[in-house]
């Protein structure tokens, strides 16, 4: 059964708070633990420097946001956990997907609008303090997706409009240039139906942008306890009823509960529970969660070398999806070796497959005891040479593998190419395989 490939990431501008826990962080890492999918995690720092121009601050966010995600239960050894910017194929998919994107759909992007609006309400110049990096943040945010084409992404409702965005781009690409080929599925939007979005202390939505965060794990139980204290209420009195959607604490309190602990807490509520005691159980209720994984994120934070081996480790295994498949869509529009166009013109198409003899798999035992296969052309060629594996049943695995999905066949690690040969052709090769 083909895995469900799920992708999210935080942007690396500040300290997690529990809107991020609540909304992203959380809802990916349950969805890591499913065997039946396979989780891409980054950090967003190229998103980053869109809003901030603080080095510093971004240098720290990396640094406490990776050590987040660990501490709540992200397996990097499950996981495809990683840097944005240590993938150099993103920022090369960006222009190629910048290419064939309409203006007038990042006209009509959230962020884009919202800062004109605000400008023109100022009678401030429409596009005043505007970067390029703001008006084509969606373009990124679907090269992010489509590099290692995600099928589901955990986001708030607010975001929903850019995997749209990257619907409408992935599209256009295949049509442009795939002459029968989808190199891009097309993602889905996985929102949490309970609680996508969680309220700050204003009861607007929990963001730094608005200064109403309550803190994940910075400052401990104390600064956490000190936050809750201060989410705005009404004036109704103790033992008066009061209306729990009128304030942030029911909706809250729904997210570190179940069903029947929110149902018994908003009765409370209506019935006159003090908003001091209310605030009390709201503390007890998250911090009992967030108490254990405090710990662990306190440990992790103190050895940063660690957690750099951690993200250089997932940085190999996203950059061994992500280059195949970067060379493809070179290929694809038009970016290809002058060695392929000379072979071409002479009627010497190397890529192309022999029609008289097949090509050939041949698997094999080094001196050092470990299995070994590699594929050949018909004329000899070597097309794709494979590391060593421990039993002659793990590398015929993985031709089997190879010959049961040709056309979307990607390196693992440890996986070679032969000299001056393109994915194409391996994908051509395999793809004899069905025909025979």
């Amino acid at each position: 059964m083909t895995k469900t490939r799920i992708l999210t990431g935080i942007t690396t501008t500040g300290t997690p708070h529990l809107g991020n826990y609540v909304g992203a962080i959380r809802p990916a890492v349950e969805a890591s633990r499913d065997a039946q999918t396979d989780a891409f995690f980054f950090l967003a720092d190229y998103h980053a420097l869109i809003k901030c121009d603080d080095p510093a601050r971004i240098e720290r966010s990396r640094l406490e946001i990776a050590a987040t995600w660990l501490a709540a239960g992200l397996d990097p050894e499950r996981v495809t956990f990683y840097r944005q910017s240590d993938i150099p194929q993103i920022p090369e998919l960006t222009w190629l997907l910048t290419c064939v994107t309409a203006k007038g759909l990042m006209n009509r992007a959230h962020a884009y609008k919202a800062s004109v609006d605000a400008n023109l309400a100022q009678n401030e110049d429409p596009d005043a303090g505007i970067t390029m990096g703001l008006y084509s943040y969606p373009i990124l945010m679907a090269a992010d997706i489509l590099m290692f084409n995600a099928h589901k992404v955990p986001v708030g409702r607010d975001q929903i409009q850019h995997i749209e965005m990257a619907r409408d781009v992935a599209a256009r690409f295949n049509h442009l240039f795939g002459k029968g080929r989808e190199f891009f599925v097309l993602p889905e939007a996985l929102v949490e139906e309970q609680v996508a979005t969680l309220p700050g202390l204003d009861g607007r939505k929990m963001s730094k942008s608005y200064d109403n965060t309550i803190p994940l794990f910075e400052g401990g139980a104390k600064k956490l306890k000190e936050a809750i204290s201060q989410i705005v209420t009404d004036s109704t009195a103790p033992g008066e009823p009061k209306d729990p959607d009128s304030n942030a604490l029911a909706t809250l309190f729904q997210a570190f509960s179940d069903a029947e602990d929110t149902v018994t807490y908003r009765a409370a509520l209506s019935a006159g529970l003090s908003w001091g005691e209310a605030k009390q159980r709201l503390f007890a209720r998250i911090d009992g969660q967030l108490a254990p994984m405090r710990e662990r994120y306190e440990a992790l934070i103190a050895k940063p070398a660690e957690i750099e081996e951690v993200l250089q480790t997932g940085a190999a295994k996203a950059r061994a999806v992500a280059a195949p498949l970067l060379e493809e869509l070179r290929e694809a529009v038009g970016l290809r070796s002058f060695n392929r166009v000379a072979q071409t013109v002479a009627g010497d198409d190397k890529t192309a497959p022999a029609a008289s003899k097949p090509p050939l798999f041949k698997q094999y035992r080094e001196a050092d005891g470990q299995f070994h296969f590699k594929l050949l052309d018909a004329d000899g060629r070597l097309l794709l040479q494979s590391p060593g594996y421990a039993s002659p049943r793990e590398a015929g695995q993985r031709v089997a593998a190879l010959k049961a999905d040709a056309a979307n066949a990607s390196l693992l690690p440890g996986e070679q190419l032969g000299e001056g040969v393109e994915l194409t052709a391996v994908h051509a090769a395999l793809a004899r395989f069905s025909e025979d």
